[in-house]
């Protein structure tokens, strides 16, 4: 399975999605692969890897770098990454002439030895995020329980369509999340109940709380499961990772 989290709308806890989900998979048994494909690399800060430190990683694996050398652990027992090395930036200037550049991470990712594959695409539909769902089979988009999230999941649901017809018939959209719940504030419940009417059954039923320890665990190079285990953004995500597998077990 590869899963591609996204959304066209920044800051809607895209890449705290990625990186939680990813680690409570991997506690799950699961051998799991991040792939941090947005330029600003804060998946790979999330792990604890500064940017002087990768020196292979997305923009190498596009260019033809073999996958096994860019994926290194993350310190994490059945989780590894390809960190966003400093030149990701570029690559779409040196891609956009380039035969079948839309394929290029779906090909590196073949036969990939790994159970689950996690895609953290940028926050808007670039030559990178088309490549993050031209490798996907699915799609997860996290919601952000706040006013006009509903507009930006739009704009990915189009764009999820369009791909289908034209470049990957078998992306689908996995699963919407719903992050920044505050149950103190009657506008996430609107949010939320919109969205389940909307999706339906397509909405995990695990909701991600506002939490502070999710953004402390990042600044400390760490899931949210490790930093504070107890915490309700990590029982949040442990539960998520729970329905991910669930899912997957599902016919299509």
């Amino acid at each position: 399975m590869i899963l591609a989290i996204a959304n066209q709308k920044g800051g809607v806890g895209k890449t705290t999605t990625a990186t939680n989900l990813a680690a409570g998979l991997a506690a799950r048994g699961r051998r799991v692969l991040l792939v941090d494909i947005d330029p600003q690399g804060n998946a790979s800060t999330a792990f604890g890897i500064h940017r002087n430190e990768r020196s292979k990683g997305t923009y190498a694996v596009l260019l033809g770098t073999p996958l096994a050398e860019a994926a290194r652990p993350t310190g994490i027992k059945g989780l590894d990454i390809v960190p966003a090395d400093p030149d990701l930036a570029g690559a779409e200037i040196e891609l956009i002439s380039e035969n079948r550049r839309e394929f290029r991470l779906r090909e590196a990712l073949a036969d990939a030895p790994y159970d689950i594959v996690l895609i953290d695409s940028p926050p808007s539909l670039t030559l990178l995020t088309l490549n993050g769902l031209v490798a996907a089979t699915g799609v997860l988009v996290p919601l952000q329980c706040e006013f006009l999230a509903l507009e930006g999941i739009s704009q990915i649901t189009r764009t999820i369509e369009a791909i289908r017809r034209s470049l990957n018939p078998k992306l689908r959209l996995e699963g919407v999340v719903l992050t920044m719940y505050d149950r103190r504030n009657n506008l996430s419940e609107l949010v939320a109940a919109d969205a389940r009417t909307f999706f339906n059954a397509k909405v995990f039923d695990t909701v991600i709380p506002r939490s502070v320890r999710l953004s402390e665990a990042q600044s400390h190079g760490r899931p949210v499961r490790d930093y504070d285990p107890k915490s309700p953004g990590a029982l949040a995500y442990e539960a998520l990772a729970g329905e991910v597998l669930a899912r997957e077990t599902l016919p299509a």
